[in-house]
């Protein structure tokens, strides 16, 4: 396949050769003007997304080739369809921030108006491991009123949610349940750190009325860092070897807060859950724009196998059922394992209506210039199941509806927690006993919105023929 580079060089030796045999005219030739990086950019933008850009036949109108990189991509974008291709300044924090490495206090939370007033705070929605934040005295459920001594309210709250991406301090308050009052805690100072986040944050099994019941938190798709490529998929898979070998009989898998990675991490997921499957069986079929299809044959038909693996349990699950815990948060990668499980097994939704998104995008960046350190995410493809189903754009519908935000935050893997809670009491049918307040609190905002991985469903390079 030629390339736009191949296509320009070709057409400037013509234009060259034109200019060379009229040299016997008296004019001078023309000499254009060198490119500006702006304009490398631009045309490097261009070329890229003439031929990857999913709806390549609706490219926008550019704006002048001497404009922004993020201004000239953005023009490029056709809006009527794409809410998701976006560019970077940096590819290499773009890839970094993908596989979970990134500047990080190592804490999560959401936002909520105090009652009628103008005060807002944050609630902790989880700490992560090996971080600043867990060196701490900071637990899920905890209330941050405010941020650099400064109390947050409606008017503040997205400039001091900013502030906490560097050194920075937080005043939190705990509930405790025997008073039913918030304490004070001491203030705690944070400063980020280049952390590698293991998207593995919980796996535990539970004996209930005789029944053994799995429960997995996985936080984002991410094989494993640069420098151990396949890490976090090996720990998964000894999660699920745990958990077959104690024979579990129903599965819950929390992707509440899981925003998308992966597309090579949601196979291997599937692979671990999908009932007898093996690489004889289609967990996706992936769709190209036309000329990348006529271009390269191998996509003009790609479909992704499942995966041989002897973790796999699904065959243990009862009613051939798994349990997912969602939000509007849960995207991408994770809606994916939702349809792509969904002809072989009974998936149960239990949360809110996820994020719906069933496109996905291939980083890239300019390998022939060294000065473009832009990196860009542009929808490549969209994503069916082997029923050729893919009718989720605007998200799952729960088969039960439960926002986590009608109670305040018990721990992740406690059995009174809402979400967990309310698959428990599926699984067994039976009430539980926990004694709940129920809130009326509408969120504002979360940190997790902010992360580069969200909403993103990564797919493997092209590899042009």
């Amino acid at each position: 396949m030629k390339s736009p580079l191949l296509i320009r060089t070709a057409f400037f030796l013509i234009l060259s050769g034109l200019i060379w045999s009229c040299k016997d005219d008296d004019k001078d030739p023309v000499v254009e003007p060198e490119a500006t990086l702006e304009e490398e950019i631009n045309n490097w933008i261009y070329d890229v997304m003439d031929e990857v850009y999913y709806w390549r036949l609706n490219l926008g109108t550019p704006v002048a080739a001497t404009s922004d990189p993020t201004e000239y991509f953005n023009s490029l974008l056709y809006t009527q369809e794409d809410r998701f291709s976006v560019i970077y300044p940096d590819y290499q924090e773009l890839i970094n921030s993908l596989q979970g490495i990134s500047l990080d206090p190592g804490y999560e939370f959401k936002l909520y108006r105090d009652g009628d007033s103008d005060n807002v705070f944050a609630e902790v929605l989880y700490v992560k491991k090996n971080s600043p934040a867990s060196k701490e005295d900071l637990k899920r459920g905890d209330a941050i009123v405010a941020i650099n001594g400064t109390q947050i309210t409606i008017n503040n709250y997205r400039e001091l949610l900013d502030q906490t991406e560097e050194s920075h301090t937080i005043s939190p308050l705990r509930y405790n349940p025997e008073t039913e009052v918030y304490e004070r805690l001491e203030e705690i100072s944070l400063t980020p750190v280049e952390l590698s986040e293991d998207p593995n944050f919980i796996d535990s099994v539970y004996t209930i009325n005789n029944q053994k019941i799995g429960y997995v938190v996985y936080n984002f798709f991410a094989p494993g860092t640069s420098a151990d490529g396949t890490k976090y998929d090996r720990e998964m898979d000894a999660a699920f070897a745990k958990m077959k070998s104690e024979n579990i009989t129903d599965l819950v898998l929390d992707l509440r807060y899981n925003g998308g990675g992966y597309v090579t991490s949601a196979v291997n997921l599937a692979s671990l859950i999908g009932p007898g499957v093996t690489s004889s069986d289609i967990f996706s079929k992936t769709k190209y724009n036309n000329y990348l299809a006529s271009e390269i044959p191998a996509l003009s038909s790609v479909k992704t196998a499942f995966l041989d693996k002897a973790e796999n349990l699904g065959n243990t699950l009862s009613g051939n059922r798994l349990y997912v815990l969602t939000s509007t948060g849960t995207a991408s990668a994770s809606e994916l394992i939702i349809n792509g499980l969904k002809p072989y097994m009974d998936v149960f939704l239990i949360g809110d209506v996820t994020y719906g998104k069933n496109v996905g995008s291939i980083a890239i960046e300019d390998e022939e210039n060294p000065e473009n350190a832009y990196g860009l995410l542009p929808i490549v493809t969209q994503s069916f199941n082997s029923l050729d189903q893919s009718d989720y754009s605007t998200g799952f519908i729960p088969n039960i509806a439960v926002n986590e935000n009608e109670e305040r935050l018990r721990p992740l893997g406690d059995i009174t927690e809402i979400m967990l809670r309310t698959a428990i009491e599926q699984i067994t049918g039976e009430a539980s006993s926990a004694r709940v307040t129920k809130l009326n609190r509408v969120e504002l905002a979360n940190t997790l919105d902010k992360k580069i991985r969200t909403g993103k469903m990564i797919e493997e390079p092209i590899e042009k023929q």
